[in-house]
């Protein structure tokens, strides 16, 4: 089992802390077989080695599942030169990442060190809004997935979203909190934004994405989204959390084209 990133310099006031989805999300990238998808899909003699792979993390939150692939990039990959890279929408959660990307790597014996990619930079963005089409060839999204009667209000996010006085107040870890939760209508209103834009930001020929689920976001229904995009277009469940019922029942669907001729 590989070693979960410690978190503990983190503060978790205005900074979402790892719970049950960020740990199966942990469970899913390091299971048998996703490790033999990702190798077999990242082999450097396939697809024509387009260079080194990029994962993208949209709202990496503490950092703790982007440490993770960096730290193990060779074990899950089968390659070193992967290039990491993540996207918050919380400056808090931006800074947060870097420390614990950083001290995962730190924290690699010798040998272990000699198989961790290469992390890049945490960008303080909204989804992908920063990206280049078609750069990404892994994209993990734990969203948030809970369903709300309101979203956070972003008329307030630009000063929320910095440190003033020295602290922060009441209102504005809630604020920074409730982006890394609240989901709106069935959960899914900042899920379908990135789903919108996803076949033109993935790589067109080796990109896949990793997205996390609950029940209520009617999972079925996106999985079939996803395959009406063309016949390429594949989306299945390779994760679970285990649970019987309730909306809390959680999931990683795997979206990606199929290669095959």
């Amino acid at each position: 089992m590989l070693p979960t990133p410690s978190t503990d310099h983190v503060s978790f006031d205005r900074v979402y802390e790892p719970a049950e989805d960020s740990f199966l999300l942990l469970d899913t990238l390091s299971c048998d077989q996703e490790i033999t998808f990702l190798r077999q899909r990242f082999a450097q003699c396939s697809l024509g080695d387009h260079g080194s792979p990029c994962i993208l993390e949209i709202g990496t939150g503490s950092g703790v599942v982007l440490a993770f692939i960096t730290a193990h990039s060779k074990k899950l990959l089968g390659r070193p030169d992967v290039l990491t890279l993540g996207a918050d929408i919380n400056s808090f959660a931006c800074k947060a990442t870097e420390e614990t990307v950083r001290t995962a790597c730190r924290q690699l014996t010798p040998y272990q060190n000699a198989g961790h990619g290469i992390y890049l930079d945490t960008l303080n963005a909204n989804l992908s809004d920063a990206l280049h089409l078609g750069v990404v060839d892994v994209l993990i999204f734990n969203p948030p997935y809970v369903p709300t009667e309101d979203m956070p209000n972003p008329l307030n996010h630009a000063k929320y979203n910095q440190l003033a006085h020295g602290t922060t107040t009441f209102e504005q870890d809630s604020h920074l909190l409730a982006l890394s939760y609240a989901g709106g209508i069935e959960g899914m209103e900042v899920t379908n934004k990135l789903l919108d834009r996803l076949p033109e930001l993935l790589n067109p020929q080796r990109g896949v994405a990793y997205i996390l689920l609950c029940a209520q976001n009617k999972p079925e229904d996106i999985k079939q989204r996803v395959r009406s995009w063309g016949a390429s277009w594949r989306a299945d469940t390779v994760g679970s959390s285990g649970k019987t019922g309730g909306w809390e029942k959680l999931q990683v669907i795997r979206i990606w084209r199929s290669v095959s001729p």
